[in-house]
């Protein structure tokens, strides 16, 4: 989603199985900057698998860490531990076709999305999730458009130099990248 003033176009690139991520998105809703933003999805681990496998051993310690994390920054947040993470192309390209249907739809729809993975584990690889998180307004076959603009979006991500998520990019150039304080937030969008 787009503001009306382009000076105040700021692009995020988002990972929905990236808990910082999620942590971030709410924060922006909260602030009530997230209309502001142009959220772009982007693989951070394409290795993912399709369906999500559960992690065990040195992986499910290190979900369990970062989910600690995220508990510490943004206390209050709602979030569970989810059994794995899965690949999130699938979810990624059924925004993309939302948000290029009706970008409100597609916000939405991502919300949903970062809320069924972090607070329900539900595998948001999964083309019946995905439909029912999209619910009426399911785009079940692109025109490939979707595929096109995921890679673009990847491409332009990395072009950036910064290989982490989530990662606001102002109209100017300024980076703020991690799940950073409020405060941060609202300086950064000088609210």
């Amino acid at each position: 989603m787009v503001s009306d003033s382009p000076s105040d176009r700021v692009i995020l690139y988002s990972d929905f199985n990236c808990p910082f991520c999620y942590a971030l998105h709410e924060r922006l809703h909260d602030v009530g900057v997230i209309d502001r933003c142009e959220w772009r999805g982007v693989q951070h681990a394409p290795q993912l698998p399709r369906p999500m496998k559960p992690w065990s051993g040195s992986l499910g310690a290190e979900l369990r860490h970062e989910v600690t994390m995220v508990q510490r920054l943004a206390p209050g947040l709602p979030i569970a531990l989810p059994p794995g993470k899965p690949n999130t192309l699938p979810a990624i390209e059924q925004a993309i076709m939302l948000l290029q249907k009706e970008p409100r739809v597609g916000m939405d729809f991502v919300r949903r999305t970062y809320r069924a993975f972090w607070c329900e584990g539900r595998d948001i690889s999964d083309p019946v999730v995905l439909k029912e998180l999209a619910g009426e307004h399911v785009v079940e076959k692109g025109d490939g458009q979707s595929q096109v603009l995921a890679q673009k979006w990847e491409t332009a991500w990395h072009a950036i130099g910064q290989n982490g998520v989530p990662l606001l990019v102002s109209s100017d150039g300024d980076l703020l990248v991690g799940c950073v304080p409020v405060e941060h937030v609202r300086q950064f969008f000088q609210v």
